[in-house]
């Protein structure tokens, strides 16, 4: 078994450190990783301006398991390359964070009443790494992901990360990455989003400055305007992670808004405690 050793003196020197921030990202395309644009800027303006976690513990879309939840708990996790048809330069990155078996031990246990295993043959896939390359470009914090059971109702994803809002104050920053509308099969070559892609962009932005994170959980009872943003809710699943990450006393700050080529939603918040 993995020694916690290191888990609870780090833990005993954060007791008095603020709890650590909850995001979500808009992921898009794995290009963001390399190419120099709003997005990407945001994202490393975002990274300079948090106080530095002792983990990442990351919640992508492209991670997608059934009937069990699993933690990676390798030391050392490979930089994956889950794509296909972009430039050589893309496949030749790294992103060598270290791993966190304590942090992945802790995780599992607080979800012990979910069938949640460690696992050491995943890594980092791209909804992780190229948004980490431009928030921690060092990789020099520990990252470890959890994958998203996708046999179960979006409630169960919500309420199943509850568990880990501890981890908050322990020096673990969540980040779930995924994108609030992901239709590519309805892209736009000239960048104009159709009515539904905005109108469900806005709805769930709405529910969510209201605090109504419920209604955003619901978003399958949308009708049409659901399944055109969202002919499969992969990368939806990892914001209900966030949102269930956060407390009454966070305030929502969004540092990214706008469509990447009309239908994927680059919206990404920040969850915050004011308190």
């Amino acid at each position: 078994m993995v020694s916690l050793q290191n888990f609870y003196n780090e833990s005993e020197n954060r007791k008095n450190s603020p709890v650590m921030p909850v995001i979500f990202v808009g992921h898009g395309s794995p290009m963001n990783a390399i190419e120099s644009n709003t997005f990407s800027e945001n994202w490393k303006k975002l990274g300079e301006s948090l106080q530095k976690p002792l983990a990442i513990l990351s919640v992508s879309a492209h991670w997608l398991t059934s009937g069990s939840t699993k933690v990676t708990a390798m030391k050392k996790p490979p930089t994956i390359h889950d794509f296909g048809g972009f430039p050589r330069e893309l496949y030749q990155m790294e992103y060598p964070a270290p791993g966190s078996p304590e942090f992945a031990e802790q995780t599992i246990s607080l979800l012990r009443e979910s069938h949640t295993f460690a696992d050491h043959s995943w890594g980092l896939d791209h909804g992780t790494w190229s948004v980490l390359v431009n928030l921690f470009p060092e990789a020099n914090v520990p990252v470890y992901q959890l994958s998203i059971d996708y046999s179960k109702a979006p409630e169960y994803h919500f309420e199943l990360v509850k568990a880990l809002r501890i981890l908050r104050s322990k020096g673990v920053l969540l980040m779930g990455s995924g994108n609030i509308v992901h239709n590519l099969s309805r892209l736009s070559m000239n960048g104009e989003s159709p009515s539904w892609s905005l109108e469900f962009d806005e709805r769930v932005k709405k529910y969510i400055d209201q605090g109504d994170f419920r209604s955003v959980v619901d978003f399958l009872s949308w009708g049409n305007i659901s399944k055109l943003a969202h002919p499969s809710h992969d990368h939806f699943l990892p914001l209900l992670y966030s949102l269930g990450m956060a407390s009454p006393t966070d305030e929502v700050k969004y540092f990214n808004e706008g469509f990447d080529l009309g239908s994927i939603s680059m919206r990404s918040l920040l969850l915050e405690n004011k308190k």
